[in-house]
């Protein structure tokens, strides 16, 4: 097994990249930066072809290179990307998340850990936001996520021969199944897997049913079928019992329509009631949810499945 140690960036910060693996990890470089960064670290570590694991918006950089460069990627697994980086940021919850940016840069991370990465509040969960808060500022937040919406390697996507495994979580609502669905079609050697469970992210609903997933697949091509449990029984309460907060439905669809940017205009022109009654209504939920004012209120309902 081969160990490197490859500087990137201008402080010349080390990254050690142990194996054949090689993960792709998020960061704020030019995509033309981070294939070149891959390309130094393939080229130095391994003898033969390599096995990429693209994450979220690196899935990009996994095609692009892989397009390029075909005869030195054997296989690739993508999660949680699009060949559109646009696609994959385009649905209400994510967009919810992004306005919290401008709004709370402190509630931003605490969201992004718990909605993108599924950790909870525990203290695990608290690094990982305090990470997120100190590795870059509101600003560069925004530059990067509008840079990131522009990247498309679709025609990358069309010359990647490379076997490459789309995994996409059952009930995870960050990216809908169809965008992964196009993604893996997208690919000539793409075929999409849907694992169980809810989790936006891997390791964490099924950690050893993952693994091996993408084991099987990375060692020898092979593509298992996921691991199932048994169903859960419905819950018995009623659909209001269910509102976290003790919200009723209407509270709940104004509290939705705030988490996608409407004014308390737009939202009374999209319910058919009067702007004063929305007032009421958020009034109402901001006492029940003891949110002190929108970007509260647009992390809980992101935090209990209302966006």
């Amino acid at each position: 097994m081969a160990r490197l140690r490859v500087r990137v960036g201008e402080r010349g910060r080390e990254r050690e990249t142990v194996g054949r693996a090689v993960a792709l990890h998020h960061d704020a470089a030019q995509a033309k930066g981070r294939r070149a960064v891959v390309a130094a670290v393939v080229d130095a570590v391994a003898v033969g072809p390599v096995s990429l694991f693209g994450w979220y918006h690196s899935v990009t950089t996994a095609v692009a290179y892989a397009a390029e460069h075909g005869e030195r990627v054997a296989r690739l697994v993508l999660f949680g990307g699009a060949s559109r980086l646009r696609d994959a940021m385009s649905p209400v919850q994510t967009q919810a998340l992004l306005s919290l940016v401008d709004q709370d840069w402190e509630l931003f991370a605490e969201s992004a850990a718990h909605i993108w990465l599924g950790w909870d509040s525990a203290e695990s969960g608290r690094m990982l936001a305090e990470a997120f808060r100190s590795a870059a500022t509101p600003a560069i937040a925004k530059a990067w996520f509008a840079a990131a919406a522009g990247i498309d390697v679709t025609q990358d996507a069309g010359r990647v021969r490379a076997p490459t495994l789309v995994l996409h979580r059952q009930g995870a609502r960050q990216i809908p199944v169809e965008v992964s669905r196009r993604f893996a079609d997208a690919l000539p050697g793409g075929r999409l897997l849907e694992l169980p469970g809810s989790s936006p992210t891997l390791f964490m609903d099924d950690p050893a049913g993952d693994l091996a997933v993408l084991s099987a697949f990375l060692r020898d091509g092979r593509i298992l079928p996921p691991r199932t449990g048994p169903s859960p029984e419905p819950p018995a309460e009623s659909a209001t019992e269910r509102l976290p907060g003790g919200l009723t439905p209407r509270q709940a669809q104004v509290l939705r329509l705030v988490a996608t940017g409407e004014s308390n205009a737009g939202i009374a022109r999209r319910l058919g009631i009067a702007e004063h009654t929305v007032e009421r209504h958020l009034a109402d939920v901001y006492r029940k949810i003891g949110a002190r004012g929108r970007a509260d209120a647009t992390a809980f309902a992101l935090r209990n499945g209302l966006a």
